[in-house]
Formats: structure tokens, sequence, C-alpha cells
């Protein structure tokens, strides 16, 4: 059993993200699960994809380092990622990363002019931390368009069949109490998705 985590925050060693990390990779821990962080800022990953790459992974001509995060991905039963909701989208570092490695042939494929996604048998969580209200964005139907657009609506392009995702809101301004019930509420989420899949192994 094998659990990627995907994380992206620049305070990648005191902010609320890294609370959420560092509980969900104990959850893992606790379960004896395969545990693989990839906190993209500390490892400055280059979030920028060339004309030259986006060629290339056409041709199935894939640089080392997202060769690596091509088997971190194809290893995992779950996959975990977990960053700050930023202008309605991913970090630039999240999304640079999701450009590079989710290349043609790897993520998805195109037959008789449709595309078909690649990347099957996993089960995906998201955690997302918003300093606004969730109760507000779901009564303006924004999280159902980011599920629509960057949850479900990306990860099934690419075969994931489901992803769960949990927005975490007004992180600025809660007490203590409500964070750890957060924190808690995410290693809950994990230990029962990676018990269900070690039922099924």
């Amino acid at each position: 059993m094998n659990h990627l985590i995907i994380f992206a925050h620049p305070n990648s060693q005191k902010s609320f993200g890294r609370a959420i990390v560092d509980r969900v990779v104990k959850a893992s821990q606790q379960l004896g699960v395969e545990t693989h962080l990839r906190d993209l800022y500390t490892m400055e990953f280059n979030p920028i994809i060339s004309f030259e790459e986006l060629q290339s992974a056409n041709k199935g001509i894939i640089p080392a380092e997202i060769q690596q995060e091509h088997d971190f991905i194809r290893q995992a039963d779950l996959i975990t990622m977990v960053y700050p909701l930023w202008w309605m989208g991913f970090p630039a570092i999240l999304k640079g990363y999701l450009d590079r490695v989710l290349s043609h042939g790897f993520a998805y494929k195109t037959e008789n002019g449709e595309s078909k996604g690649l990347i099957q048998g996993k089960v995906m969580q998201q955690f997302i931390t918003i300093g606004s209200s969730v109760a507000q964005y779901q009564e303006y139907g924004v999280d159902k368009s980011l599920n629509h657009c960057l949850i479900n609506g990306l990860f099934n392009y690419c075969g994931i069949e489901n992803v769960d995702y949990t927005l975490f809101g007004d992180i600025h301004i809660i007490d203590d109490a409500a964070r750890q019930a957060m924190l808690d509420e995410a290693a809950e989420k994990t230990a029962a998705k990676l018990t269900a899949l070690l039922a099924q192994s």
C-alpha cells in the first residue's frame, strides 16, 4: 500500500497546510502504509513548462525529474493534495507541477479524436484551505464550480474517477479548537480511505 502526498504552500514548515500534512502523514504511517511527501516549495520544483518540453512529451520524451513524479503517481494507491486556494485556483507552483506531470502519454492519450484518462485505479482526496467562509462559497455555488473545474473535472479527465475534497474555511480567524477539529477530520478521512484500500488488497 502506497500513499502519495503532494503539498504546496510557501510557508512549508509552519503553515496550517503543513499541520494538515503532518496529521495526514501520521495517520498513514500509523497504518503501516508506505508514505511519500512531495513538498513542492521545499523541493524548489520548477513549475515552468517550456515549449520544447511540451513538444517532447508528445513524442514520449520526458525529463528525468518528471519521470520520477510519474513513478510516485504510478505507485500510489491514495493520492492526497494539500494546498491553499488562491484566486480560485491552485498556487502557481502546483499548477505548474500539474502542467508538467500530467503529460500526454502518461495522464491521458488521444484515440480516434477522443481523449482517454490513463491514471486509473487510484483514490484521491484534497484538503483545500481558504480564507473565506465555506458556507459563503456554498451559497454562491463556488464549491461546485471548483469541483467541476479543478477537482473532479480535472482528475476525472485523467482517469481518477472519484476525488473527495474538503474545504477548510476562515483559517485566519478560527480558534485553536476549530483548527484542531479540522486536523482531526483530515486524519480521520485519511485513515478511513486507507483502511478501505487495505481491506481490498
